[in-house]
C-alpha cells in the first residue's frame, strides 16, 4: 500500500469531515484505501468476524454522487466505521461472538449504527468479541484470538478487542463498542485509543434486556477526544426504546470536545488503587506524570481514598445473574461450540440467591453515593485505567495475573478495579492513552465525569489529549 493510502486511513474523522464536503478526498479513494488495509492486517490482528467489502463499496460510490451532485450531506459522510459484533446490524452477520450464532442475520439496525448511517457513515465490517462480551479478553472459539495492535504476543483487552484494534491501527477511524463492566476502556487503554463510557441515558440502548437495571452501554472508540465528541453528537439523544435516555438533554458534544481554555477553577480528585490492590510501577509512574499534566493545565489536584471501590463480588453478583438468565439455555443447548471460560462463568451465578442479587443492587446504590459524594467537592475523578499494561496473547479469564513479576488471583479485581464502578453508577468515564511503558505498551488513564456531565469530560479529555502529543504514534505496520 502506498504511504498516501496510509495517510488516509490515519485521518480523524474530524479531519475527513471537512475534506470529504470540500471534495479534497474521494469516499470511493478512502472506503478502497480502507478496505485493502482490513485485508492487508486482518490475518495477523483478527480483528474482524465480518467484512462487508461489496456493500461498504456501494455506499462509498453513492456518497461521492452525493457530494458531486451538491446534495446536502450528513455530519459523517463517506466516513467508514465499524461495529463491534454484539451490535445489531441490519442484513449484515452478528455473531455475538458466539459458535451458535454464526448465521445470524438481524432485521434491524441497533438504535445507534441506525444514527451512524443516517449522518452518511458507511459500515465496513463487524469487529471481534468474546461470546456476548463476557470477558476483558478477544478470543472465541468462532474466530480465534484478536492480538493487540502493538504487539502480537499480547491480548487487544477485550469484550471490545476488535473495535480498539481496528481503530489503533489504522482501519477505520471510529467504531462502536460496547461496556458491562469496562469492555470499552480496557481495550482502548490495551491499544492506546479513546475509549469512553457514556453517562446512563446518554446514548440509547436498544439492546438492553433489564431496561431498568442495565449497567451496560453502547459506545463509541476512537482515536482522538474530537472523533469521540463527533459520533457521541450523531449518537445520542433520547428514545423511546431507553427510558433512561427519555428527557435526557442533549449538548453540543463537537463543540464540547474541542480543547479550548485551560482547567483552571477545576478541581480533580485523584486515587491510584482501591487499597491493597497492586499496580504496576510503570503504571503509577505515568499516572504520576498525568496528574502533573493537568496540574499544569491549571487544575487542582486532591488525593481519595479507594475505600469502598473493590466492587469486583458486586459487580460479578448482578452481572453473571443477568449472564445466567439470558445464556443459561443457549448453554445448555450448544455447550459443546462454546468455551469452557463462558459456560463457567453462565454456571457460576447459579449460587445467587435472589436476596443476594438484591443486596447487590443495593450495594451498587451505595456505590453511586459514595461517588456522589466525591464528585459533590470535586469536577472530576482520575485514576489509571488498568493496573498494568496489555496482558500476553494466551492469558486465561481463571488463571494468575502478573504485576512486576507478582502473581495474584483474580484478574477482573486486579487489572481493571476502576471500570467497573462506573458501569454501576452511571457516571462518564474516559480512557485516554497517558504514554507508552518499557514494553512498547499504551498505559491508559481515566477521567471520570459528574453524572450525565459528559460535555465537561470530554472538554477535560480533549485539553488532557493536546497536551500530551501523542497522536502522531500509531503501531507500524
Amino acid at each position: 500500500m502506498s504511504d498516501m493510502s496510509d495517510a488516509l486511513c490515519f485521518l480523524s474523522a474530524t479531519e475527513l469531515q471537512g475534506r470529504i464536503a470540500r471534495r479534497e478526498v474521494s469516499p470511493v479513494a478512502l472506503m478502497r484505501a480502507v478496505l485493502e488495509r482490513a485485508a492487508r492486517l486482518q490475518p495477523e490482528l483478527n480483528c474482524f468476524i465480518t467484512l462487508c467489502a461489496e456493500q461498504a463499496l456501494d455506499a462509498a460510490r453513492a456518497a461521492e454522487q452525493a457530494v458531486m451532485d451538491g446534495k446536502p450531506l450528513g455530519l459523517l459522510h463517506g466516513i467508514p466505521f465499524t461495529a463491534k459484533d454484539l451490535v445489531n446490524t441490519q442484513g449484515v452477520r452478528t455473531t455475538f461472538g458466539a459458535a451458535p450464532y454464526r448465521d445470524n442475520i438481524p432485521g434491524t439496525d441497533a438504535v445507534a449504527v441506525a444514527r451512524l448511517r443516517a449522518q452518511g457513515a458507511i459500515l465496513i465490517g463487524k469487529t471481534t468479541t468474546p461470546e456476548f462480551g463476557s470477558k476483558c479478553l478477544t478470543d472465541s472459539p468462532l474466530f480465534g484470538r484478536t492480538r493487540n495492535a502493538w504487539s502480537a504476543a499480547r491480548t487487544s483487552g477485550g469484550s471490545s478487542g476488535g473495535a480498539a484494534v481496528a481503530v489503533a491501527s489504522g482501519i477505520a477511524p471510529l467504531a462502536v463498542a460496547t461496556d458491562g463492566g469496562g469492555s470499552t476502556r480496557i481495550p482502548a487503554a490495551c491499544n492506546g485509543v479513546v475509549g469512553i463510557k457514556q453517562s446512563n441515558g446518554v446514548i440509547p440502548h436498544s439492546q438492553a434486556q433489564d431496561l431498568f437495571g442495565n449497567q451496560t452501554y453502547v459506545t463509541p472508540t476512537t482515536r482522538t477526544v474530537a472523533d469521540t465528541g463527533l459520533m457521541m453528537q450523531v449518537m445520542a439523544g433520547e428514545h423511546a426504546c431507553d427510558p433512561w435516555s427519555i428527557g435526557v438533554p442533549k449538548p453540543d458534544y463537537v463543540e464540547a470536545a474541542q480543547a479550548r481554555g485551560d482547567l483552571r477553577g477545576k478541581r480533580i480528585l485523584h486515587c491510584l488503587a482501591p487499597p491493597g490492590r497492586p499496580v504496576a510501577a510503570e503504571v503509577a509512574r505515568a499516572f504520576e506524570a498525568s496528574l502533573a499534566r493537568l496540574a499544569g493545565l491549571g487544575a487542582e489536584l486532591e488525593p481519595f481514598s479507594g475505600e469502598g471501590f473493590d466492587v469486583e463480588p458486586i459487580w460479578r453478583a448482578i452481572n453473571h445473574t443477568v449472564w445466567r438468565a439470558r445464556f443459561a439455555a443457549i448453554a445448555a443447548e450448544h455447550g459443546e461450540q462454546l468455551s469452557a471460560t463462558f459456560l463457567r462463568q453462565v454456571a457460576s451465578a447459579a449460587q445467587v440467591s435472589g436476596v443476594e442479587y438484591q443486596q447487590a443492587m443495593f450495594d451498587r446504590s451505595a456505590l453511586f453515593q459514595r461517588v456522589q459524594a466525591l464528585l459533590a467537592r470535586a469536577d472530576f475523578l482520575a485514576m489509571p485505567t488498568l493496573t498494568r499494561t496489555a496482558l500476553p496473547l494466551g492469558q486465561d479469564l481463571f488463571g494468575t495475573i502478573d504485576i512486576d513479576g507478582q502473581h495474584y488471583e483474580n484478574v477482573r479485581a486486579h487489572w481493571f478495579p476502576w471500570t467497573m464502578p462506573f458501569n454501576m453508577t452511571g457516571h462518564p468515564a474516559i480512557s485516554l492513552n497517558s504514554g507508552f511503558a518499557a514494553d512498547g505498551l499504551p498505559v491508559g488513564f481515566q477521567l471520570v465525569g459528574q453524572f450525565r456531565g459528559d460535555a465537561a469530560l470530554l472538554r477535560a479529555a480533549a485539553l488532557f489529549e493536546s497536551a500530551h502529543g501523542l497522536l502522531g504514534r500509531w503501531p507500524q505496520a
